[in-house]
């Protein structure tokens, strides 16, 4: 187990950071770097299976070990970020133990993958809500206590950072339901932000590429030490470190790719060639084609246009 050295900065020192999902893999990651340059973690995992079943504490438990133990601070929540209260009583936590809230890191996930055809209801509902709810109810709170922070004249240097995912913002077969909440949360960045900046408060969201208990079954494996140290979890924790510091305070909407190959900014939907309205379907046939012709590609899974599956006619 690699621990946590000493501060190498003083990035984060004042922050008081919570951290979803922080028991294992990129969480876990996320939740070291930030102590490491200073911050108090609130490490929250609610330690369940791949597929969300089951509880376990001692993940978030041993996390918070291993920063007390390099002498930082932090400390473990067990709560569910897809129950209201639960997601109330994580921000709560942090108020509590620390005196103050500066950044929210949605990162908790599950996985129940399968194809559009032979989903089931409860598969669909169990993704979308740790997802797409578990990022929205921790964000909530902590953007209520934002707002009332302004209101009693105090200084808000908020900092709200989401996890996305190629899989969404870019589209990988199996996933409708993993796809479709990554998808939304991008949306539900964007919309944040325009939201929340008169708070002080900046949204932001990072899709990584890393091999997690959640990945390892999707995909090629890596066969070589360098293609497992290029998905290692660790590269994700800097942009997002960052992201949570002070410094970050003039970016806001942003959705980042992070990995050990890339760290890139992903452009969102942006209009293309376009005509004026048509009102008789039967001609839109030449028409669309003509769009279509001057009309990017759309992206595969490695953001490159060109690579995705074209229709069978």
């Amino acid at each position: 187990m690699r621990l946590v050295s000493p501060a190498m900065s003083d990035l984060c020192v004042g922050r008081v950071v919570i951290v979803t999902g922080a028991g294992r893999g990129i969480g876990r990651e996320h939740a070291l770097s930030l102590a490491r340059h200073g911050a108090k973690v609130v490490v929250n995992d609610l330690g369940g299976n791949v597929d969300g079943t089951g509880d376990d504490t001692s993940p978030a438990e041993d996390v918070v070990a291993e920063i007390r133990g390099a002498g930082g601070e932090a400390v473990a929540n067990g709560d569910s970020v897809s129950d209201w209260h639960g997601a109330e009583r994580l921000i709560n936590t942090a108020v509590e133990t620390f005196g103050d809230l500066h950044g929210v890191v949605n990162n908790a996930g599950i996985l129940r993958d399968r194809m559009l055809a032979n989903m089931t209801e409860e598969e669909w509902d169990a993704v979308i809500s740790v997802h797409l709810k578990g990022t929205f109810a921790p964000s909530r709170w902590a953007a209520a206590y934002w707002r009332e922070r302004v209101k009693t004249g105090a200084p808000v240097s908020g900092r709200i950072i989401n996890t996305t995912s190629v899989s969404g913002i870019y589209g990988n077969p199996g996933q409708t339901n993993y796809g479709a909440a990554k998808a939304g949360i991008a949306a539900f960045t964007t919309i944040a932000a325009l939201e929340l900046a008169r708070y002080g408060v900046t949204v932001n969201a990072v899709a990584p590429v890393a091999l997690t208990r959640m990945t390892e079954g999707l995909g090629t494996a890596p066969e070589t030490d360098a293609e497992r140290e290029q998905r290692a979890p660790r590269w994700i924790a800097p942009i997002v470190t960052w992201l949570a510091s002070k410094e970050s305070a003039g970016v806001t909407g942003r959705v980042f790719e992070a990995s050990g190959s890339v760290l890139a900014i992903a452009e969102g939907w942006r209009r293309g060639p376009r005509v004026d309205p048509v009102d008789d379907p039967e001609a839109l046939g030449a028409i669309v084609e003509a769009l279509l012709a001057t009309t990017r590609p759309n992206t595969g899974m490695d953001g490159e246009p060109g690579s995705w599956p074209q229709p069978q006619s």
